[in-house]
């Protein structure tokens, strides 16, 4: 007889109990643990799709979202569905079947830029950097110079896939000098990393709410400028995917509120009180927790003799890629810590899975004592992979970084 599943207690009475999921600490590359204000939000009473008060925190979200891509960009809104729902939203609104993108791939969640365009019909030409490195911006303009007749250029500014914070002005520069549009997946680095949509000259952007922003996954956030939404006017056919057409979507957060599609109104209470917090800290501040938090657990983790993925310099402060030695293996390890300190990280994808660790600090988990948690973990596990570890240098470290933040603000 089949076993019973999770919450159930026989097939044959079909009667299930109820669920009491464990608590987890979700230090992984996303979702991430949230403020208690924003549970408290989501257990809100729920609202119809069409009601006034609903229609009016769409306003109220468009307009927090504009203050945190600080731009004042008509077409902002979420579309509902994961970071990937915004990508492909971006995407299949923006080419139609024959146009030329090309695609700045850092490692797993960038270079699905380049399946989502080809899925659309467009001529994907891919520009790939090895794991952990930046892209060549000379690589861009010999793709560009190539083919002029690109429309896209779309790369990410936080690839999660491999920790790195790619820099955007010198390939921003390349696309608008060949007149296409420049494309930021924002989904990892949105809240928690400078990001100026204006500044920055971004066409189009697309985020996630289940990370540095600090709601619920469900929520794409996405903006669009001026130009970027001409292009999609002037388009030859209609979008091909009527629940991500960003103009009707326009119409229903934006615009007369008409309707398009069953919005989640819990969803979007949790996400309006996300983005207060973030607005309320302020985004500067915002920036600078996760840049010291990130700080203080890599330089952890490098005293356990453990070295980081991204090039010096190029890595994400809000996710951490790290080796791991042979002897250790990354599926045990993290199990380890699943089962031992309900701590959940991730591990590598593509080449790099089995040889690396993703450790998240995004949002409400960017925090001293969710550093020292995590480090403290892995020096105790670390050893009986057969990786010698001296207790307490770890803790030491990220203190030492700690401890010059709290000088340097004193002289402040």
């Amino acid at each position: 007889m089949t076993p019973p599943r999770p919450g159930q207690t026989s097939l044959a009475q079909g009667t299930f109990s109820e669920l009491n999921p464990p608590y987890r600490l979700l230090l992984g590359p996303g979702p991430c643990n949230v403020d208690p204000r924003v549970l408290r939000a989501a257990s809100a009473p729920q609202l119809g799709h069409l009601d006034p008060f609903l229609l009016d925190t769409l306003g109220a979200i468009a307009d927090q979202l504009r203050q945190v891509f600080q731009t004042q960009d008509e077409l902002t809104l979420c579309v509902s569905g994961s970071g990937f729902a915004g990508a492909e939203a971006v995407l299949c609104n923006l080419l139609e079947e024959g146009d030329t993108l090309i695609a700045g791939s850092l490692g797993f969640f960038s270079g699905k830029i380049a399946e989502i365009a080809q899925r659309i019909g467009a001529h994907v030409i891919l520009v790939e950097s090895e794991p952990g490195q930046p892209l060549d911006p000379q690589q861009v303009a010999a793709a560009f110079a190539r083919h002029p007749e690109a429309k896209l250029f779309a790369t990410a500014i936080a690839e999660t896939s491999t920790g790195l914070l790619q820099p955007l002005e010198e390939l921003e520069q390349i696309t608008h000098a060949h007149e296409a549009l420049f494309v930021v997946d924002a989904v990892s680095g949105l809240g928690g990393i400078p990001i100026n949509i204006e500044q920055m000259k971004i066409d189009a952007c697309y985020a996630g709410s289940q990370k540095c922003l600090g709601a619920f996954p469900g929520l794409a956030p996405v903006t669009l400028n001026g130009r970027a939404v001409e292009v999609i006017k002037r388009r030859r056919k209609p979008v091909q995917s009527y629940y991500l057409d960003l103009l009707a979507l326009q119409r229903y957060w934006n615009g007369d509120h008409a309707y398009h599609h069953t919005a989640c109104s819990n969803l979007l209470f949790a996400m309006h009180e996300a983005l207060r917090i973030v607005l309320e800290e302020g985004l500067e501040t915002r920036w600078q927790r996760h840049r010291l938090h990130g700080q203080a657990l890599r330089a952890g983790l490098q005293a356990l003799g453990l070295t980081l993925l991204p090039r010096p310099g190029y890595e994400l402060p809000v996710l951490t890629a790290v080796n791991l030695p042979p002897s250790v293996s990354e599926n045990q390890l993290r199990q380890q810590l699943l089962t031992a300190y309900g701590l959940e990280v991730g591990g590598g994808l593509g080449s790099l899975k089995g040889h690396l660790l993703r450790i998240g600090l995004m949002g409400y988990n960017a925090c001293r004592k969710n550093v020292e948690t995590v480090l403290a973990a892995l020096e105790q596990l670390l050893p009986s992979h057969g990786w010698p570890v001296q207790a307490g240098v770890a803790l030491s470290a990220a203190a030492t970084v700690y401890s010059q933040a709290d000088q340097a603000s004193e002289h402040a």
